[in-house]
């Protein structure tokens, strides 16, 4: 036996950091031949087989009692050679295959150095498991990042789950571990057994897998997502060539599990879902479809805001092979997707990110930074620099593997404050003394920087609920860089308003007008989201006050607001046809409704119009945040509770110049003979009415449109007499 005891002892305990130095082929010291080890524990009997050249030697390993090392040495050749090792079990089953312990790690040093400087932006391409050919053999590389882990195995079905046989070699002080294992396949079960720093074993699932078991269940399965055919180059062509801030988005936001379900107890899959989504896009005239987080998570009866796999699709729904199909499919029917992404916490699970290794790796040790008071769960460590990697590449990641087109960043907030949500004492102040998560602004510009640059016409839209400054604008002005922010103040301003009795609204104008006094200041959406429709706040139907008749066209006037004013659109599914329930994850949307009686069908052909309106009217998203593509024509008649105002675009590649007037009556009671300001002479047609009949409404309106007079009033040159109708949203169109 050429090992030394306490070389042998290292083997068999488990504990060495670089098994590749005694395991392998390994010329011997004296430069008289080749030694090889081989550590399985298992085996009865192990000889080494050359692959390339049947002249090489081959010989026996024997073993080294019954530790499972075998060891064997040959004198008639110096230098390695590629080679397999042919088993024989003690079940007397037999095997042959190359040496995990012979192939030259897979981790470049490059990769290693951009990773620690925090700096990789394909880390996916390098971390976790994939499938690669080295020296003509197919195989899986593994490798993690583990910095304090005392010792990194790969178990999986490929080796029954032992955590002897495939010990990782550690990449000096990078943190990261590697191994290859040669004639492992996709659709491999696979986890990593680690012993860490506390020297306790556990089995943690691969922070980069891309396709998991479906849960409870946690092991990872090998996945490669480079090997789909897409098919959407146009798509990515005109995405590419466009200014979203200048381009209609009408965002129709989905939960894949409770939008529509096959059966009580089953959800559309990704791929069963794309044909039905797309006819109902079609249908009503959405531009894009958000998706609640699809990222892998582990409790199925949720959001989904929980993740666990932050590279994986959730295996709910199919395999990354689907959801990339419902992607394509999307994009080639003229459609973008939206995706929730949640970097601002993890949960406490000790089989996935919690404590990886025995420390606080992914998180703040110190629960007054690393954890959230209100969720029970863990903040993502901002100021190191492979979590701030992990992150941005992960961001990157979607976009490349799966052709996504916006990030939705959710509870961005609760990054940007170390006090969110604590009491005084709670929380640890920033090197300056203040209360700005510094890293954690660092880290927003950064990944909002990247994605611009690496997929230009990619949208990044925060949901950022305070008065943080600049939040859409670039970070060399000193902003964030993301290109959208949700307007959580219009949203509640808005829902209070249409959720008051008619008869008070007067006396609340300054609701609905209120957004405009900081409208410039950001690149605003506009969300009517899932969460007004959780927790007990009802159903947007149960939030408009009245009957059925008055319900609806208050829901009809809300939709007509939200459509008009300037900014993107998003509302939750179930709310464009008056979902009467709140919203149940665990079960699918009442569609039932629309057969029930004419006010669903009707608010559903509402809004229809008003996206088939939206989408070939550039004035009403054109100019969204420019001070000319908007002004109020009047907002100040509180006792009848009516505002006016124009939607404008200067025209541009040759379009002329185009207005439009939105009048919105939001008291129950027609008005005849309404005088309003007008910008310009001719007719104006009546483009929309929510009054209509067809929408459920009592038809009140002006089917033949209206001709301004020379007869200035709201400091316009021009007029005209309008009867409005209930309860009501109307656009008209200037005719020259």
């Amino acid at each position: 036996m050429i090992l030394t005891p306490a070389e042998l002892a290292s083997l068999t305990g488990l504990v060495l950091r670089s098994p590749h130095t005694l395991l392998g082929m390994h010329p011997l010291g004296d430069g008289s031949g080749l030694v090889a080890r081989a550590f399985l524990p298992g085996a009865k009997s192990v000889e080494v087989v050359p692959v390339l050249d049947a002249k090489l030697p081959r010989f026996v390993l024997e073993p080294l009692g019954d530790s499972g090392v075998f060891e064997g040495i040959t004198h008639l050749r110096s230098t390695v050679y590629a080679y397999d090792l042919a088993v024989t079990w003690a079940d007397g089953a037999k095997s042959q295959g190359r040496d995990p312990y012979s192939f030259w790690p897979t981790v470049g040093e490059t990769d290693l150095f951009l990773f620690n400087q925090g700096n990789h932006h394909h880390l996916g391409d390098v971390l976790g498991a994939h499938v690669r050919v080295l020296d003509g053999v197919s195989g899986v590389a593994f490798a993690v990042w583990a910095p304090n882990a005392q010792r990194i195995s790969v178990v999986g079905d490929f080796n029954q789950w032992d955590g002897r046989r495939h010990t990782m070699r550690q990449l000096g002080s990078s943190g990261v571990w590697e191994l290859f294992i040669p004639g492992v396949n996709e659709g491999a079960l696979y986890q990593f057994e680690i012993l860490d720093a506390n020297g306790a074993l556990k089995l943690n699932t691969d922070p980069f897998g891309t396709h998991f078991e479906q849960a409870p269940k946690h092991a990872a399965v090998v996945w490669n997502t480079r090997k789909f055919s897409w098919t959407d180059d146009t798509w990515l062509k005109q995405r590419r060539e466009s200014n979203p801030l200048k381009s209609p988005m009408s965002i129709y936001e989905v939960h894949i599990g409770s939008w529509k379900r096959k059966s009580q107890w089953e959800s559309f899959g990704y791929r069963d879902l794309a044909a039905p989504l797309i006819e109902y896009l079609r249908q009503t005239g959405f531009t894009h479809v958000e998706f609640l987080p699809v990222a892998e998570h582990a409790f199925y009866p949720s959001w989904g805001y929980q993740v666990t796999g932050f590279y994986a699709p959730t295996s709910r729904f199919g395999t990354p092979d689907d959801f990339q199909y419902l992607v394509n499919e999307l994009h080639n029917a003229g459609f973008g997707i939206i995706v929730d992404w949640v970097p601002a916490h993890f949960p406490r699970d000790d089989w996935a990110l919690a404590r990886f290794d025995g420390t606080a790796l992914y998180e703040h040790a110190d629960p007054r930074q690393g954890a959230h008071q209100d969720w029970g769960t863990l903040i993502f460590n901002f100021g190191r620099h492979e979590v701030r990697n992990f992150l941005t590449a992960n961001a990157l990641f979607w976009c490349e593997r799966f052709h996504i087109d916006g990030l939705r960043v959710d509870a961005v907030a609760s990054m940007l404050y170390l006090d969110y949500s604590r009491k005084q004492g709670e929380w640890i102040p920033n090197k300056f003394g203040g209360r700005e998560n510094l890293e954690a602004v660092e880290f927003l510009r950064n990944f909002n920087h990247l994605i611009g640059t690496e997929y230009p016409g990619v949208v990044t839209i925060a949901e950022e609920s305070t008065a943080w400054p600049m939040v859409s604008r670039p970070p060399w002005l000193g902003g964030l860089g993301f290109t959208l922010k949700w307007n959580m103040g219009w949203m509640h301003d808005t829902l209070g308003y249409f959720g008051r009795e008619p008869v008070y609204r007067k006396y609340h104008q300054n609701d609905l007008t209120f957004a405009m006094l900081y409208h410039f200041h950001e690149n605003f959406v506009l969300p009517l989201s899932h969460d007004e429709v959780v927790h007990g706040k009802g159903s947007l139907r149960r939030r408009m006050p009245g009957d059925d008749w008055q319900a609806f066209a208050n829901l009809r006037s809300l939709f007509g607001y939200q459509w008009l004013f300037p900014g993107k659109k998003l509302v939750f599914m179930g709310g464009e046809f008056g979902q009467t329930n709140e919203w149940n994850e665990n079960t699918g949307l009442d569609w039932w409704l629309l057969e029930a009686g004419p006010f669903h069908r009707g608010l559903q052909q509402w809004v229809s119009d008003l996206n088939a309106l939206y989408r070939r009217e550039p004035a009403l998203w054109q100019g969204d945040y420019e001070r000319d593509g908007f002004w109020w024509v009047d907002c100040g008649d509180h006792e009848n509770s009516v505002l006016t105002f124009i939607r404008h675009t200067p025209g541009t590649n040759g379009t002329t110049s185009s207005h439009l007037l939105v009048v919105m009556n939001l008291t129950p009671v027609t008005r005849s003979n309404y005088r309003i300001g007008l910008p310009l002479p001719g007719r104006w047609k009546e483009l929309l009415n929510s009054d209509a009949a067809i929408y459920g409404g009592s038809n009140v309106g002006n089917p033949y449109g209206v001709t301004a007079e020379d007869y200035a009033v709201h400091n316009q040159r021009h007029s005209a007499l309008f009867t409005l109708p209930p309860m009501s949203v109307s656009v008209f169109g200037n005719e020259p």
